[in-house]
């Protein structure tokens, strides 16, 4: 007779397990299906809720009539707090979509004094706007056209104030362009989808599972076996991972041959961000432990289910940046795990960076892993 092995009966429970995800079509279409269709849909629609992320120089004219009106434009984001090195590189990379560098010119003209005669053809403009584009955004041009709407306007109010023809113009506009990666709207979407599928597999599928083992008695039923019961959590956290790792690469895949979704350093890229979604699964997992220990029957599973993951597929950067919210709705966007696994895995596909590179989501990611576990602990119920 062979010794019982609990590494077999781990594995057993893991393959049985793993033959039930295959099997359920929930399971299929909320893990591959719906990501795959919103990749579809908006890798070809492009990226009209995107919000225009502008970087302001440092020592940037902020109280420029042109800057005062650019800061009441809502798809234009001001970005204020990096340093010119940050800029620099978030411009290469299409991280941010244009650097503006508004300067008051000493010997400018652009009021009633000194007298009408002195505004000559020679004289300079009030203020000089430097704007520096990028080739790796598309998005240089919607800046373009409302500093354009903005100088009109604010050339138009001042003609009717001193009644002339011609005049100075308020501005003189610079613009330069860098060279850079093109930044497609699916490099955008496709992580956001990802971190999706893995949001539904994590919460849904380990809260439906548990309850359901729970409920039907087969945990109890365990119980009068050797199986120790770290063994049960651990086949089923193996058995989803495998499933969510696999649906990982196939939507990674896809992305790639079928839409150009950049991986800068290729398989380095793809097994960095299968590490990152294993990582992400894992603390799901624990909100699907926490739901299943709460929800009193499988009914309501769902409504639990959707309080943890709706606010996150909304405000977590999945379609949109979060950028476009409102400042008071950033703060809450910032604060989701989600959020940070969306950006990680971005910083990594697209910006080429290591995992030693996004060590500030990772450690967010840590405290919610260590808090929502510290609460799964709490509510999770066997029988």
């Amino acid at each position: 007779m062979n010794n019982y092995s609990n590494t077999r009966a781990t594995l057993a429970i893991a393959k049985a397990s793993f033959r039930s995800i295959i099997r359920s079509p929930s399971a299929v279409v909320f893990s591959l299906a719906f990501p795959l269709i919103f990749i579809l849909v908006f890798a070809n629609i492009g990226s009209g809720g995107v919000a225009v992320d502008v970087g302001v120089a440092k020592g940037s004219d902020t109280l420029s009539p042109v800057y005062v009106a650019l800061k009441k434009v809502k798809i234009i984001n001001l970005i204020t707090t990096q340093s010119a090195e940050d800029m620099k590189a978030d411009l290469s990379k299409g991280s941010i979509d244009a650097i503006l560098n508004i300067q008051k010119n000493k010997n400018g003209a652009m009021t009633l004094y000194p007298p009408l005669s002195a505004l000559g053809n020679n004289q300079k403009a009030p203020y000089t706007v430097n704007v520096q584009y990028t080739k790796a955004s598309s998005k240089g041009a919607i800046l373009q056209s409302v500093l354009v709407n903005i100088l009109n306007n604010i050339n138009e109010t001042f003609r009717k104030k001193i009644s002339l023809d011609h005049f100075p113009v308020l501005a003189e506009v610079k613009e330069t362009t860098i060279t850079g990666r093109a930044y497609k709207y699916i490099d955008f979407i496709l992580p956001g989808q990802l971190g999706f599928s893995l949001l539904s597999s994590g919460v849904f599928g380990t809260a439906f599972v548990f309850i359901s083992l729970r409920l039907t008695l087969v945990i109890k039923r365990f119980f009068a076996t050797p199986v120790k019961r770290y063994s049960i959590v651990l086949g089923e956290a193996l058995a989803r991972l495998t499933f969510s790792l696999l649906g990982a690469t196939f939507i990674i895949m896809v992305g790639h041959f079928m839409f150009g979704f950049t991986l800068i350093h290729g398989i380095v890229t793809v097994l960095n961000m299968l590490v990152l979604s294993a990582i992400g699964l894992i603390i799901f997992m624990g909100f699907g432990f926490t739901v299943s220990g709460i929800a009193k029957n499988e009914s309501t599973v769902p409504p639990l289910s959707n309080i943890i993951t709706l606010p996150q597929f909304l405000l977590s950067g999945t379609f949109f940046s979060v950028t476009a919210f409102p400042k008071w709705l950033q703060y809450v966007s910032n604060a989701l795990p989600l959020t940070h696994l969306n950006n990680a895995m971005r910083k990594v596909a697209f910006e080429g960076a290591g995992l030693g590179d996004v060590t500030h989501q990772l450690f967010i990611l840590l405290l919610w892993g260590i808090g929502v576990y510290a609460v799964a602990v709490k509510t999770f119920k066997w029988e």
